[in-house]
């Protein structure tokens, strides 16, 4: 039978039970193989309530010694039960100078007293006791990532001034990097926001007018990383210029938080607005030369547009890439029946080949065709090399070329190309 004798409102500090008429100090921590969390208890005595039930610093103290113990015993392992009641008599019941010299030979967790408001000066001058004086019941989580993150900077040598923490804040990247940025003017300083909002100013202004567009090699919602790399080095570039004073991580934060937003918009963009925005729509559909196309894919998918679709040839063609391009499934054809010429994008070896009817096969003969290779940079390269096509058929490419028919002097440019 199990009774609760003591416990805080912090549900994660260890609860004292008595189980079967013994005294135990109970506390979750760790987690099973089903990431269920595990339940450890161990004996203490009166003298040991009492301490836990009067002191909260020597509480949590013991707290923070306890976890490397859970955390040793791992999913399935046993707690040393042993080693943890050892810790019961040094930590509850010595002086505090003795307590102290514990916490330099044991391991113990740092984060469990930050957490719970540890004067974070004085714990890492070894002044345990001392730092707990400030604790509290009520913990605060934020305060112990905001410690780590710190850290994790001081580790690499990236010193924070005021206005670098704040930008910082701003994108919600204080306390992880790789957090996605979004603006957050209620986390800074007051004092300093008109500072941050001159930094971003600055960074809007070096990339108006630039677009991130979307690379369909990669799927639907994937974006152009040549056009992010050229927006991120616009923007750092200018606000290292305006302000020398900041910090790399400060800097390269505000370029991220402009290179996220630019990429959501073109995600959420139609992809004909992606088309036109990106300077290729020209009336794909009007032209009067393509009545009707078919695209497949290298597994055997066709799609069919014809002339009296509602959407243009070009952003319909892109879609069933973002839809059906994989890492096994790169090769995309665009054909047009009716003239006898088509083309077939390579996206593996960032390629392309024109493929023009020369003559029709008579059921005698097979067909013959001219097969003409070339080099395409990037999307970009692609987009222009699908919109010439789409508004004037192979003929339209020439001005797109080199254009080789030999195979072996194609694979000497690309293997040239591939080692610069």
């Amino acid at each position: 039978m199990r009774d609760m004798v003591f416990t805080r409102r912090s549900g994660w500090i260890p609860n004292v039970i008595r189980e079967d008429g013994e005294l135990k100090l109970m506390l979750g921590a760790g987690a099973d193989a089903n990431h269920e969390p595990r339940t450890f208890t161990f004996s203490i005595s009166e003298a040991h309530l009492a301490v836990i039930r009067n002191d909260l610093a020597r509480h949590l103290l013991l707290w923070s010694a306890v976890l490397p113990l859970c955390d040793a015993a791992g999913t399935r392992g046993r707690l040393d039960e042993n080693a943890a009641v050892a810790l019961l008599d040094p930590i509850l019941l010595a002086a505090p100078a003795d307590v102290d010299a514990l916490f330099r030979r044991i391991r113990w967790d740092r984060s469990r007293l930050i957490t719970h408001g540890a004067d974070i000066g004085l714990l890492e001058r070894g002044q345990i006791c001392a730092a707990m004086r400030v604790a509290t019941e009520t913990p605060n989580g934020k305060r112990a990532q905001e410690y780590h993150a710190e850290r994790r900077r001081a580790e690499r040598g990236a010193v924070l001034g005021p206005l670098d923490a704040a930008i910082l804040r701003y994108t919600g990247q204080y306390l992880h990097g790789a957090t996605v940025p979004r603006r957050t003017p209620d986390a800074v300083d007051p004092a300093l926001r008109p500072e941050v909002m001159r930094v971003i100013a600055t960074a809007e202004q070096a990339c108006a007018g630039m677009r991130i567009g979307r690379d369909p090699r990669r799927g639907n919602r994937a974006t152009d990383k040549r056009d992010w790399d050229r927006m991120e080095m616009t923007v750092q570039a200018a606000v290292r210029r305006a302000h020398p004073e900041l910090v790399d991580d400060a800097v390269r934060t505000v370029s991220f938080l402009m290179c996220s937003e630019a990429a959501d918009r073109s995600r959420n963009t139609p992809m004909e607005d992606d088309e036109e925005a990106a300077g290729h729509r020209a009336d794909f559909g009007g032209s009067g030369r393509k009545t009707a196309l078919s695209f497949t894919d290298d597994k055997g998918v066709e799609k069919k547009w014809l002339r009296n679709s509602p959407r243009t040839a070009a952003a319909e063609f892109w879609e069933f890439v973002g839809d059906r391009s994989a890492a096994d499934n790169e090769v995309f054809t665009i054909e047009d029946e009716e003239m006898g010429e088509g083309i077939q994008l390579h996206f593996y070896a960032d390629s392309i080949a024109r493929i023009t009817t020369l003559r029709e096969g008579d059921g005698r003969s097979d067909p013959e065709y001219r097969v003409e290779y070339s080099l395409v940079d990037g999307i970009g390269g692609y987009r222009n090399l699908v919109g010439a096509f789409v508004r004037g058929g192979c003929a339209a490419l020439e001005q797109h070329g080199p254009w080789m028919s030999d195979v072996a002097e194609f694979e000497r440019a690309r293997r040239r190309r591939d080692t610069r």
